[in-house]
């Protein structure tokens, strides 16, 4: 895996610091791709919480290995992060193949996938597709940091009971 940091590790974050690698399109590249981001994260925006954020990288990289996938092409993960922004970004080969996320009705009760862009919805303030010539696009989510902040982890409320 191919990493590229611009903040150095144990450094406040001035300005912007980019976190950058790009990740075989496999189950096991999106999970090291994920790993790989979130301890940077932890060294940059030590005094925040993660959990919004993993939600999101989980579930933008782990798209990009089952939907995005191209053989012998990688994917690739870029974090942005500002006093005021997260912005995660994938890039896969997989041009044709845009994300939608399902309407209440594509998604059932009982399906054990279909809302993974449901959750970035719900999550994530802003999140959208960009073309990435030749042939790939860009699948990216946008959190505010402060009040709403993605990295303090705040909680989604539990599902009714049946």
């Amino acid at each position: 895996m191919n990493q590229e940091t611009v903040t150095a590790p144990g450094e406040p974050t001035v300005g912007t610091a980019h976190f950058r690698t790009t990740f075989p399109t496999t189950a096991r590249g999106a999970h090291t791709a994920r790993h790989a981001a979130e301890r940077w994260l932890a060294t940059v925006a030590a005094d925040d919480d993660m959990a919004t954020a993993s939600l999101l990288i989980a579930e933008l990289t782990a798209n990009a290995a089952l939907h995005g996938r191209v053989q012998g092409r990688n994917a690739r993960l870029v974090l942005t992060l500002t006093s005021a922004t997260l912005r995660i970004e994938v890039t896969d080969a997989r041009g044709e193949r845009l994300p939608a996320p399902p309407q209440d009705a594509e998604a059932s009760d009982d399906g054990e996938s279909g809302r993974g862009l449901l959750l970035v919805t719900s999550l994530a303030d802003a999140w959208g597709c960009e073309p990435y010539p030749p042939g790939g696009k860009t699948v990216w989510a946008e959190c505010a940091r402060g009040a709403r902040c993605p990295l303090r982890g705040e909680r989604l409320p539990a599902p009714p009971r049946s």
